[in-house]
């Protein structure tokens, strides 16, 4: 459970997901504690652990009034909604911009979030556990990657952000792996896009966001 009266989140900082909800809260304006659970160590298959979350993976939410709650873009829509006059507003009020973010979040999910994650799983996560990086995999999923983001610099020509003419949750959701994509040498996919480029600059510079990655 919660500390009493502490917002909990069980997590790891060089956790993508778990970044996810740490930037979520910032931009919020919200105390948290982190309780650390070491994927290396498997804590997150402990039964203590699968109590919380019971594909044991992370992070996982404890509100202050004990509320659990696990899945890191699940966890942000249930911060926003409960917390929405705190910080930046990151869900928008009415019907129009509400259709506008729910389809840049699928954007972000459908068409981002799965390339993204495996061209890291192959540049970063693979060299971590003691193997090499398959190149011609990484350049088919950069091709794929890069006819997506064509498709944002169409849609970022018309509109500030990928869910409207907000930041909203849409953006903050490219954060962790756009992040690490740049960190591994892929910059270029958001450096040779004007308006992608301009956007990228815009939302990896929020403050909120420069001060989850100053915790690794």
């Amino acid at each position: 459970m919660s500390s009493k009266g502490v917002i909990v989140v069980y997590g790891m900082t060089v956790s993508m997901a778990t970044q996810r909800v740490l930037v979520a809260l910032t931009e919020k304006g919200l105390d948290y504690e982190l309780k650390v659970v070491n994927l290396m160590n498997g804590e997150h298959l402990t039964p203590n652990y699968l109590e919380k979350h019971p594909f044991g993976t992370i992070p996982t939410l404890v509100d202050s009034d004990g509320f659990m709650i696990y899945d890191s873009r699940a966890i942000c829509r249930y911060l926003e909604k409960k917390y929405k006059a705190h910080g930046t507003e990151l869900i928008p009020k009415g019907i129009k911009a509400l259709g506008l973010l729910e389809q840049g979040v699928a954007i972000e999910s459908s068409n981002f979030d799965s390339l993204a994650t495996r061209i890291v799983g192959e540049k970063v996560m693979k060299k971590m556990r003691g193997g090499e990086p398959d190149m011609n995999k990484v350049a088919q999923l950069r091709g794929q990657l890069s006819e997506v983001l064509d498709v944002y610099e169409k849609i970022l020509s018309k509109q500030s952000y990928i869910g409207g003419e907000i930041f909203t949750l849409a953006d903050l959701f490219h954060l962790p792996y756009g992040a690490m994509l740049v960190k591994c040498g892929e910059n270029e996919l958001f450096e040779s896009r004007p308006h992608v480029k301009q956007w990228w600059n815009k939302i990896s510079n929020r403050s909120a966001w420069k001060s989850v990655v100053a915790l690794n």
